[in-house]
């Protein structure tokens, strides 16, 4: 697997390119760069293709969202060597895979796992987009059950595991995320684990990623979750856990495991919108109390000192400091 200097976010679109040669650029960009597959579009006039790709040790990620067209990984195309296995998520539209003389039929949120050491096809037969997480054969052989069973078997969208590992790698594909050595090291691990998991873990890596991945994903999807739902004044600690199916405890010893707390995430969530919504000229004409309201807060005088303890300064001359600057 190649992994560009630095990890970068790599974002493709035929919309950049000249209507005269996009097809041909696509074909060889998506062919020799990304997936190593020749691509037909259903129609070359009406063909239109964005690909975002990020390449981490031993992970490759990418999103792409495609007008109907026919990608295969031909014969000729084997001669690379490349084993990766690819756990393919279909995030909207409708795609057939084929491989081994099966046609696995993906609906939206449905999933499969293909290999690049084996001649596939996929038809996309509607405009619609899919995750692929590419990961070599090597790092799943030992931890999933029945590996090569697992190929071309249809991981269907009510499965939990696939939702929680799409949370998790969305921000790592979209989001300019910090590149440092451990954080690498964790997302790398915690996506490993993720996959294995819906895969079929071994029972040794089960335990090791239910502890590791699953906490991580659980922990993202809690967060993601509260910076959604923070203007909500009812927004609880139980109210959350029971959204994401998990108990009250559980998903304060998750928090209490990354060095913090439910109530303290909450509360920084609350105070930086309002912060923002000080500082924007946008919101001159709301009053303090109406920004503290609107952000979650249902007692001003807890809203303002909460606000002074985390910035140093009141909301009020804030925002008049901003109005001066």
């Amino acid at each position: 697997m190649i992994v560009p200097v630095g990890f970068p976010k790599i974002r493709f679109a035929t919309a950049d390119l000249p209507a005269s040669d996009r097809v041909a650029l696509w074909r060889d960009y998506y062919g020799k760069t990304i997936f190593r597959a020749e691509a037909e579009p259903v129609c070359d006039a009406s063909f239109r293709a964005t690909v975002m790709s990020r390449a981490l040790p031993e992970l490759h990620l990418l999103f792409g969202s495609l007008s109907p067209v026919r990608i295969a990984r031909t014969r000729a195309l084997l001669a690379d060597g490349n084993d990766d296995l690819a756990l393919v998520i279909n995030h909207a539209g409708q795609i057939a895979a084929t491989a081994r003389a099966r046609e696995v039929t993906l609906q939206e949120g449905d999933a499969v796992l293909v290999s690049s050491g084996e001649m596939i096809a996929f038809d996309r037969s509607t405009a619609g987009g899919s995750f692929s997480i590419r990961i070599p054969y090597a790092v799943l052989s030992s931890l999933v059950i029945d590996l090569d069973d697992a190929v071309m078997r249809l991981i269907p969208r009510g499965t939990g595991l696939l939702k929680l590992l799409t949370g998790y790698v969305n921000p790592l594909l979209n989001e300019d995320v910090p590149v440092t050595p451990e954080f690498l090291r964790l997302a790398v691990t915690h996506v490993h684990d993720l996959v294995v998991l819906a895969l079929g873990a071994t029972r040794e890596a089960a335990q090791v990623a239910q502890k590791r991945g699953m906490r991580a994903a659980r922990l993202n999807a809690a967060k993601v979750h509260i910076a959604t739902n923070s203007s909500d004044p009812q927004l609880s600690v139980r109210s959350v856990a029971r959204d994401l199916g998990v108990t009250p405890r559980y998903l304060q010893t998750l928090f209490e495991q990354d060095g913090s707390t439910f109530s303290a995430f909450l509360l920084n969530q609350r105070l930086v919108r309002a912060h923002r919504m000080l500082t924007n000229p946008r919101f001159d004409r709301y009053r303090v109390s109406a920004i503290a309201y609107e952000v979650g807060f249902g007692d001003i005088s807890y809203f303002n000192r909460c606000f002074r303890q985390r910035y140093g300064t009141t909301p009020r001359d804030l925002r008049g400091a901003a109005a001066s600057a």
